[in-house]
């Protein structure tokens, strides 16, 4: 029998080992979830670049904003599918890595309470905690990614205007 992950709000326990159906609401909300992990993809504004201002961000379409305007975009049943598909099991991944980043987050707490603070091992519980944020991020990228290469011109072109429209 094959294991599913069920996905859950931020409030529930842990996701169970079985679970038939994830409805497009719940995948909503989850890839809303998922982003909130750690949006911070790049570091602070460099020379040149205004407060706020995101040009790695602004290169990509989130997947909230390619699924609130796929009507628009003019989605094929294919993109919508591939779309599905890869933010489910993205999903999946990132359920996993919140867990995982919470218990080594508590770890790393429990060490930097004690008066006197064991440098090595606090370094190292770092370092367990840097090593899922960056596989999250590296997921997050390769979403992203991925999404874009399966749009076509004219539909990075639309969402481009419509996150711009949103803006004002």
């Amino acid at each position: 029998m094959a294991s599913k992950a069920k996905i859950i709000g931020p409030n529930q326990a842990r996701p169970s080992i079985e679970a038939p159906y994830v409805s497009e609401a719940t995948m909503k909300y989850a890839v809303a979830n998922a982003w909130s992990i750690n949006p911070g993809l790049v570091r602070p504004h460099s020379r040149g670049q205004q407060p706020g201002e995101d040009p790695f961000g602004r290169s990509f379409f989130a997947p909230e904003l390619v699924m609130q305007h796929q009507e628009a975009i003019g989605l094929s049943d294919e993109q919508k599918i591939f779309f599905k598909t890869e933010i489910r099991q993205m999903q999946l991944r990132f359920t996993e890595w919140q867990w995982k980043l919470q218990d080594e987050m508590e770890k790393m707490v429990a060490i930097v309470k004690q008066p006197r603070v064991e440098e090595q091992q606090a370094l190292a519980q770092l370092e367990k905690v840097l090593t899922i944020e960056r596989e999250i991020k590296r997921a997050q990228v390769t979403l992203l990614v991925r999404i874009k290469n399966k749009l076509t011109p004219e539909q990075q072109a639309k969402l481009e205007e419509l996150r711009k429209a949103a803006a004002k």
